[in-house]
């Protein structure tokens, strides 16, 4: 068999090389998943990477082709060598009987070793899928962002360890909680023909959030019962889906918390972390004290004989009050959003705390809630 051969950019395919390989488990189960599968037919190359479960391709042009095929190469080594070289044209040559792999660049050359492909095996691809939903690449990245960080790590409850998507008719729900905190975050006007459901996991979240960085447009989601396939115009995303029933989330949410406090959201970032260093490494405890249109954040280590304290400006009417939250979690809900003002909707110091946005675009409708922590007396 003659040597195949291609010329592209050293920066746009290792850019994309490093983008697919993120799906990569650091130590496989199977050596051939640690290589990403190469397959060169006319002026086009599409790279695969997978973990078994989610499997990630692009495609890219490239010039100067003589043949094609399929190979392997391992991701690890070959990321590590084409990030060094400039940008600049390489050529790969490639023998499909010894699978020996020459690159050429400007004033060097690399030799590797490449693998079988036939020995990838055939991923997940989303086939048979019978439900589809198509949202703007920005608004997902967005509602991904939002949700992603709440989504929890728990053996007994898979179905909690993801986003889960609560399509409607005329809108699209991303709900993530971990029982700690939750986020739902309805993205309107995405509509769908009838409603459909599904939990997608954490790591095929993550990895579409890191996708969804780079791309425009709208995206298309096509599953069933237990596969996904996202379509973006550069890269495809396929993944098993979490099986079971979500919770019903929308019993957890208060509907009438009475006390509102409005408050600048970097403002009360900063005063939270500085005072977070003085709290208990045990629990974390952070207080919140309202009072006459004022937000005094404060916290203490008994062990030590520290604490901390620190007044924030906000908007508060209503009776005195004080809650406790977690330090971190607290802080995880405030970064996870962007705007000038937040708004705490509370009721008492035993019940959930409702964070909002202060002023939300037309086509969202965010809510994240946050349990308390029970304060010493």
């Amino acid at each position: 068999m003659c040597t195949m051969k291609f010329n592209v950019s050293s920066t746009i395919f290792c850019n994309r090389l490093q983008t697919i390989s993120r799906v990569q488990n650091n130590k496989s189960s199977l050596p051939i998943l640690d290589c990403v599968l190469f397959e060169l037919s006319g002026g086009n190359l599409s790279m695969t990477a997978s973990d078994s479960e989610t499997t990630i391709m692009t495609n890219l042009e490239v010039n100067d082709v003589d043949g094609e095929g399929r190979f392997a190469i391992e991701s690890k080594q070959l990321i590590n060598s084409i990030k060094e070289i400039s940008d600049q044209p390489i050529t790969f040559y490639v023998n499909p009987d010894t699978l020996k792999v020459e690159i050429i660049y400007q004033n060097g050359k690399y030799n590797l070793m490449g693998k079988n492909a036939d020995e990838y095996p055939i991923p997940v691809d989303g086939s048979g899928t019978n439900a589809s939903l198509t949202i703007e690449a920005g608004l997902l990245l967005d509602g991904i962002t939002r949700s992603l960080f709440a989504a929890a790590d728990d053996e007994l409850r898979p179905q909690m360890n993801g986003i889960f998507f609560d399509i409607a008719t005329d809108y699209l729900t991303l709900v993530a909680s971990d029982g700690h905190k939750l986020v739902r975050d309805r993205l309107l006007n995405v509509f769908s023909e009838e409603p459909h459901s599904f939990i997608l996991p954490k790591k095929p979240s993550l990895l579409l959030k890191t996708v969804l960085s780079k791309e425009e447009g709208d995206v298309q989601i096509s599953f069933n019962e237990r596969n996904a396939k996202v379509q973006l115009a550069n890269y495809r995303i396929s993944c098993r889906l979490i099986e079971g029933r979500y919770p019903n989330y929308n019993s957890v949410i208060p509907t009438d918390n009475p006390f509102r406090v409005t408050v600048d959201r970097m403002a009360f970032i900063s005063a939270l972390r500085r005072v977070s260093v003085f709290a208990s490494a045990s629990n974390s405890l952070i207080k919140l004290h309202m009072d006459n249109n004022n937000l005094t954040v404060s916290a203490q280590d008994i062990d030590f004989s520290t604490s901390a304290e620190e007044s924030v400006m906000c908007e508060y009417n209503g009776n005195a009050m004080s809650i406790g939250f977690n330090g971190p979690f607290l802080l995880e809900v405030l970064n996870s959003v962007v705007c000038q003002e937040v708004i705490l909707e509370l009721a008492d110091p035993s019940r959930a705390g409702v964070i909002v946005p202060a002023e939300q675009g037309e086509s969202e409708d965010l809510i994240m809630l946050l349990m308390p922590m029970m304060l010493q007396d």
